[in-house]
């Protein structure tokens, strides 16, 4: 298969601050050779890379089609959440070769004959069709990258009020609020594991569950200090008041990452307190499990039922644990909870919610947006997109792809 390379796809490469004011044309070409030179290589990497993703894709059809494989369902699901999991890509490389085999046969036809209208159609075409090449080459790229073994899973978060006193607390039960906004619109399920309100209608801690495709690929992004600039309710003077809140964004662990020895936890019963009816009285189903390895304590009351309220609260421990795992893993820190949403201090956060200015700034990529009303009711998907943009731009720039 023939390859056509814009040659501003070539210049693009090019570390132009290397040059000397003074250097000469040859030796600017051979500069240009060089990383044209290197771009192949890469671009040559990344075919070989994708023919070898389609062969899988075509072995992946074929076993599924072989009857001693239909029979067996472990080997079924396996082979089936693959393919899913390759679909995409090979959809769109097969997109891609079918464009360049359009581009070489316009660019054939152009040799054909001098029609001057004829030409300048065969030029519009060819320049639409490299045009699509060149998007089609950066969304191959981009999927080639390293994939978060985590991305699909559901996900468990946690908003504690931060410093700010009841306004702090408001701000947490506002976070929840637009979590669920969004999680609703992106069509994921979202669950209280547990929930601690302060008594202006705020939330001095919440954790939820949410459960739907890529719910961590796209939550992970939120976790850090979030600080919030307004009036509150409560303010008389009309005074703008600085609060923060944190917010903790953890893949759920199954069992079968985590394995917790019987003899290591302390489960306890009570009655569960708030709003609930006769139940809370009579009936003890409020949950608290201790780890005591690690000291770890998780309540869980939200469920009439003991037993559930057994489920989520391990479910919480062994995300947790989990976090806490992969992190060491990783060598980045010692305290899972500190690294992610730090103290809560005003000078510690990801981002601004500024409400007399309208405005939502992300302070990792400085990026301002406004429009705030409608980004509390779960607009957040444009920013996260910038999000997920910028964390692509850093994985293409350290893997060179």
């Amino acid at each position: 298969m023939s390859i056509e390379l814009s040659f501003e796809g070539v210049i693009n490469t090019i570390d132009y601050s290397s040059f000397m004011r003074n250097v000469s044309i040859r030796a600017a070409l051979r500069a240009i050779r060089r990383c044209a030179i290197i771009f192949m290589g890469l671009f040559k990497e990344m075919i070989d890379q994708l023919d070898k993703i389609e062969k899988r894709y075509r072995e992946i059809d074929d076993k599924l089609s072989q009857p001693e494989v239909a029979t067996d369902i472990n080997q079924v699901q396996a082979l089936s959440q693959e393919r899913a999991r390759l679909q995409d890509i090979v959809t769109k490389y097969r997109k891609y070769k079918k464009i360049v085999k359009e581009l070489n046969d316009v660019k054939t036809m152009n040799t054909a004959g001098n029609d001057e209208e004829m030409t300048a159609l065969i030029k519009q075409e060819s320049s639409a069709l490299q045009e699509k090449l060149d998007t089609l080459t950066e969304e191959l790229r981009l999927a080639l990258l390293p994939k978060d073994p985590n991305d699909e899973k559901d996900i468990i978060v946690e908003i504690r009020a931060g410093t700010g006193g009841n306004e702090a607390a408001l701000f947490a039960a506002d976070l929840y609020r637009m979590y669920s906004r969004y999680a609703q619109e992106q069509g994921w399920k979202t669950d209280i594991i547990s929930i601690s309100e302060s008594g202006v209608g705020g939330f001095k801690e919440i954790i939820f569950e949410v459960r739907g495709k890529n719910a961590y690929s796209r939550l992970k992004y939120e976790s850090g200090v979030h600080r919030v600039q307004r009036v509150p309710v409560t303010e008389a003077s009309g005074r703008i008041h600085t609060s923060t809140a944190t917010v903790a964004v953890l893949p759920k662990a199954e069992e079968v990452d985590i394995e917790i020895a019987p003899d290591d936890l302390k489960i306890d019963v009570f009655h569960s307190g708030g709003a609930g009816g006769q139940n809370v009285n009579k009936v003890a189903t409020a949950i608290r499990v201790t780890h005591f390895p690690t000291g770890m304590v998780v309540v869980c009351q939200d469920e009439r039922s003991q037993l559930q309220n057994k489920v989520k609260a391990l479910s919480v421990l062994r995300t947790r644990l989990l976090d806490i795992k992969r992190r060491k893993q990783e060598e980045a820190i010692t305290s899972q909870r500190r690294s992610q949403v730090g103290t809560g201090e005003r000078a510690e956060k990801i981002r601004t919610y500024n409400y007399p200015q309208d405005r939502i700034s992300d302070h990792r990529i400085n990026l301002t947006q406004h429009n705030l009303p409608r980004f509390m009711d779960g607009g957040i998907g444009e920013l996260i997109d910038a999000l997920a943009a910028s964390e692509h731009e850093r994985k293409l720039e350290e893997q060179k792809v």
